[in-house]
């Protein structure tokens, strides 16, 4: 099988580890007989990115709440299993200017194997799903220009360092990303003398999609005004490269009014701490991260109630998003939602591999489906980021069932899995069909889809790969 090519030797040997200390199949998974969507599968498959066997007995042993409030505080988890496979990456430990001496390809291959593999193996599953989440938030595409070079350490610096806590160390974090900076033109927005008008393409985006929203009341002169409080950050091109500073000579120092609020003149680089307190701090843009929040977790159309609540949650708590994801997750609207959201193709592609418990390192074999799906990480083409909305991926439905059934045949080159391991843990005999597809999607088959998959099942590997291909399983 082309799935099960042979590893390296440090592959096997991480591998073994893995199995020993890290995620592997149980030798029992439970399947409750409720026929309705069990609550801590609900829970795994918007908090994490899927149930592994081993997660949803932890989530059931340990209580939902306790889970979640353990995911808030990552760094508190076990990670090294993860840490293991991802630290081969070398162009993850250097500085942006070091990532020069490395080809755009080989770059390009890092991160998004990186960013796969934590997503499979990670035990810090909320984060993970926290950082996809402000990835598009912030959408660097690093086929522009240098971003490639500089994305590493937006990656590590900007997203996962600030990706469960204040909103407004997220966004300066941002503003002063040299990936920001070389995406949205920022490094060029001078003011060097009179007359001079700044460049107002990050300032725009600023506005319209990172904090207020489209209709959060801005106007074309706070656009403008914005512009000139962010002047005069650049980037280094020759010595300590990839360094981010703040040049005076180039930098609009007089009044400014933004939103209705003044900035005293005299400012310096002052005045881009002013501006994100502003614009973090503001009404709209706690009522634009919700309805955001709320997309992603719950429903594609946010309900007026809970997006005023978790807006109040963050005001109050100055952006803190701790409090407005406990406030999300305990939502009545959160549990009334289930199954409502089709899964976008790195989601799918992560859950599925979760699901089987599959072995791998994540070479291009496995990474080029997402791009054939239209989700390959940090490709999007524009700052909006990929959508959330189900429209778009309609057209990656072949290629979904391609993957799907590859991966129950165990015939995805780089990936390995133990299907038959996993029909034994769920204890299968005589019910292989009901049990699989309520262990892959939290509730039993209608009397329809238990029809469809005992005439189609004609074994394991086609009947994961039919579930796999289901309505059902391309929801969550």
């Amino acid at each position: 099988m082309l799935g099960a090519l042979s590893l390296s030797a440090c592959e096997q040997a991480i591998s073994e580890l893995d199995k020993r200390f890290g995620d592997d199949i149980p030798a029992r998974i439970v399947v409750p007989d409720s026929v309705l969507i069990d609550d801590d599968h609900h829970f795994l498959s918007r908090l994490s990115f899927g149930p592994t066997p081993s997660s949803l007995a932890e989530i059931r042993e340990s209580g939902a709440q306790n889970w979640l409030e353990r995911q808030l505080q990552p760094s508190s988890i076990d990670d090294r299993m993860a840490q293991l496979r991802t630290r081969r990456f070398e162009s993850r430990f250097v500085s942006s200017g070091d990532c020069f001496d490395f080809r755009k390809e080989v770059l390009r291959a890092d991160l998004v194997r990186h960013t796969l593999l934590k997503a499979i193996y990670s035990n810090r599953q909320l984060l993970e799903v926290m950082v996809n989440f402000w990835s598009d938030h912030l959408n660097i595409n690093i086929e522009k220009g240098d971003c490639v070079y500089y994305k590493t350490t937006d990656d590590l610096d900007v997203i996962r360092k600030h990706a469960l806590g204040k909103f407004s160390d997220l966004i300066r974090a941002s503003a002063t990303s040299a990936a920001m900076l070389e995406y949205l033109d920022g490094k060029d927005n001078k003011v060097e003398k009179a007359g001079d008008a700044p460049n107002e393409n990050y300032a725009r985006e600023l506005l319209e999609l990172h904090t207020l929203g489209v209709d959060g009341g801005y106007t074309q002169k706070d656009v403008f005004e914005a512009a000139r409080c962010l002047s005069g950050y650049r980037v280094r091109e020759k010595f300590a490269k990839g360094k981010v500073f703040f040049d005076p000579a180039c930098h609009d120092d007089g009044a400014k009014l933004v939103l209705g609020q003044v900035i005293p003149a005299g400012g310096g680089e002052t005045d881009l701490n002013r501006l994100i307190q502003i614009v973090s701090r503001h009404p709209s843009t706690a009522r634009h991260i919700s309805r955001k929040l709320i997309r992603h977790f719950v429903m594609d159309e946010p309900t007026s109630g809970l997006t005023a609540r978790l807006a109040r949650v963050f005001l109050a708590g100055d952006g803190n998003m701790e409090a407005v994801l406990r406030e999300l997750f305990q939502s009545k609207e959160f549990f009334d939602n289930r199954g409502n959201k089709i899964k976008r193709p790195f989601r799918f592609l992560v859950s599925a591999l979760r699901a089987a418990g599959a072995e791998t390192f994540a070479r291009a074999p496995l990474y080029t489906y997402l791009s054939s799906m239209g989700q390959e990480p940090f490709q999007h083409p524009t700052p909006d980021g990929y959508p959330e909305e189900t429209l778009p991926w309609l057209g990656s439905l072949l290629w979904r069932w391609n993957f799907a059934f590859g991966l129950g045949a165990d015939r995805i080159e780089s990936v390995r899995v133990d299907l038959d391991g996993l029909m034994t843990a769920l204890g299968s005999e005589g019910r292989a069909e009901e049990l699989l597809f309520a262990f892959l999607n939290g509730r039993k088959p209608t009397k329809e889809e238990r029809f469809c998959l005992a005439r189609h099942g004609r074994n394991h590997a086609e009947l994961f790969g039919l579930i796999l291909s289901s309505p059902a399983f391309q929801r969550y």
